[in-house]
């Protein structure tokens, strides 16, 4: 009842106007009373609901509704986000002074979106590109820049001169109007709105599209690249100066067109599936995403805010947030199948597999490709047939959207057909030659099936035992594995390479008591044997060499021809014998 006797002593005060006002869902209004503010008044924004007014707001902002003085010291009103539902008949004005009656429409017109997030470095140049409906051809085009308290005019498009550092330009074939500031400044951060004029005797607008413009420092530090599977938990951090300790940190993410906030320190509650924490003793700040989705994936920039209640920031470090899906796994000659879900709102957008141009080009061509979408399953499938070794790779899943792109990462890793045989003895030392690639991990592991080798996209890149080692050779194309000492638990399927794999069996055998036995007895023969060869060697070596240093005069000697020969013999006759005996001496036989 107070209302309604408020708006009754209103009415008799003064003359009521009464404006109309378009406005598109999604979008926003914007209406110039071009009646003065009137400060010590109290402002208000009324609506009318089955013949009685209900206040919305006096003196103050909501997130829907604002009341703004401008730089003339008009009043002017801005209503957020309008649909359908907010058509109908409102009032704005000052208690005691002044009233206008207002009719909006809300209109459906693709038109009109949501807000964007354009992100700058200083000194570049920026382009807003604001998009309206065909009704609105020959209307004038503006833009407005939002303040704490006011809603400043920029440029609009009915003027013969551009301003400094200004320029807007109209597209009618396309519906499009876009406005570039060149060499951008701190101050030039903020909130800009694209508008049309709706009526050319009255300043009511429709705003079409909000940009939130960031000015920038360039990336203080190195980019880095993360890479996690669907379902997992995304860690990064990002490292700032001790002079922002105190400041808002905040993460953003980079669309095709546009960079939007994806969470910031200063908020009291987190995102859904997002936690963002501040280490200031460290000063290091830290995003986690649990549960990542393809559509996480893309490029997220670490940033602190400089200024208070301003949109400048310095950009810290880029953050490169690829989604891998588990590798897939092939035979040389045989085929495959890649698949990539997407969220079941992508249904009806466009989506391929890329590896290089000329790869998959070259596929398709030799019809060794093949796709399918199954809308159904919200699952994008690819089939490749007659695999070689030149298809290992990564591949991805695209899905383009109006403003980006989603990337899906699969690995496809190819097991070559032939296949390595070692047959070595326990104590043997052995090496083996595995194909490597710079992009990829190195694998090496005993398994039964090459799946078991690779947990969760992360290559078991060795054996734990300390008989193995590795050695790198980036040169050759290969690194090498070996394995001393080999025991008989070593034999087994073992899968080494990175993208191209090699299956080896290793057999270890192990020699028996028996045979040690036999070896042993062998060996002693043999040892036995040598050494009396050697001992009689010896002996006959020694003597021979004793011999021939005797002395000389030891040995008897033969008279020479010409000494005289004297003998004495004496015999003795037995009284039986025949006959006398005779005997004959030459000196030619002495």
């Amino acid at each position: 009842m107070n209302i309604l006797l408020i708006f009754t002593f209103f009415i008799i005060s003064g003359a009521v106007r009464c404006i109309d006002v378009i406005g598109y869902s999604g979008g926003s209004v914007l209406v110039d009373s071009l009646k003065p503010w009137h400060s010590g008044y109290k402002q208000y924004l009324l609506i009318k609901h089955r013949e009685i007014w209900i206040t919305l707001i006096e003196n103050n902002t909501s997130d829907k509704f604002t009341l703004f003085c401008d730089e003339k010291g008009y009043l002017i009103i801005l209503i957020r986000d309008v649909n359908t539902q907010d058509s109908g008949s409102y009032q704005i004005g000052v208690y005691g002074k002044w009233s206008i009656d207002m009719n909006l429409k809300v209109k459906e017109d693709s038109c009109c979106g949501a807000s964007q997030t354009v992100m700058v470095n200083t000194g570049q140049t920026v382009i807003f590109t604001c998009q309206y409906s065909h009704d609105y051809k020959t209307h004038d085009k503006i833009i407005f820049k939002e303040g704490k308290d006011t809603v400043d005019e920029v440029i609009y498009s009915n003027t013969r001169k551009q301003k400094e550092r200004l320029t807007i330009s109209d597209n009618k074939d396309n519906n499009l109007f876009s406005v570039k500031i060149a060499n951008v400044r701190s101050e030039d951060a903020g909130d800009y709105l694209c508008g049309v004029h709706v009526y050319n005797k009255t300043y009511s607008y429709s705003i079409l599209t909000a940009f939130h413009l960031h000015i920038t420092n360039s990336c203080c530090g190195a980019s880095q690249t993360v890479m996690v599977n669907t379902g997992q938990t995304a860690n990064f951090i990002c490292q700032y100066s001790q002079d922002y300790k105190t400041h808002e940190k905040i993460i953003f993410k980079e669309g095709k067109d546009t960079v939007d906030k994806v969470i910031y320190t200063n908020t009291g509650k987190q995102k859904e599936r997002l936690n963002i924490s501040d280490n200031k003793d460290n000063n290091l700040f830290s995003v986690k995403i649990v549960n990542v989705r393809s559509e996480d994936a893309g490029d997220y920039l670490c940033g602190v805010q400089i200024y208070r209640d301003s949109y400048s920031y310095s950009i810290l470090t880029a953050v490169h947030l690829h989604i891998m899906m588990p590798p897939v796994f092939g035979d040389e000659g045989g085929s495959v199948q890649i698949i990539c879900p997407y969220d079941p709102i992508y249904k009806s957008k466009s989506k391929e597999l890329m590896k290089s141009s000329t790869d998959i080009k070259t596929l398709m061509e030799m019809n060794r490709l093949s796709v399918n979408d199954d809308m159904t399953a919200s699952v994008f499938s690819v089939n490749i047939t007659g695999l070689t070794a030149e298809d290992a790779g990564k591949y991805c899943c695209a899905v383009t959207l109006e403003t980006d792109v989603i990337y899906l990462y699969s690995h496809l890793i190819i097991i070559i057909k032939q296949e390595l045989l070692l047959n070595k003895s326990e104590g043997d030392n052995m090496s083996m030659e595995c194909k490597r690639h710079a992009e990829y991990q190195k694998v090496f592991c005993k398994a039964h099936e090459v799946s078991m080798c690779v947990n969760d996209g992360v290559s078991s890149q060795s054996v734990r035992d300390d008989g193995f080692s590795l050695s790198d050779e980036t040169s050759t194309g290969v690194f090498t594995v070996n394995i001393s000492h080999l025991r008989e638990e070593h034999s087994g399927i073992y899968w080494c390479g990175s993208n191209i794999i090699t299956k080896v069996h290793l057999n270890v055998t192990r020699v028996s008591d028996s045979s040690v036995m036999k070896m042993m007895i062998i060996i002693v023969c043999v040892c036995v044997i040598l050494l009396l060869i050697g001992g009689i060697t010896l002996i006959i070596v020694y003597k021979f060499r004793h011999n021939k240093t005797q002395d000389p005069r030891s040995l008897p000697t033969i008279p020479s021809s010409d000494d005289v020969l004297y003998a004495a013999v004496s015999f003795h006759k037995y009284e039986d014998s025949v006959s006398d005996a005779s005997v004959a001496f030459s000196k030619d036989v002495i």
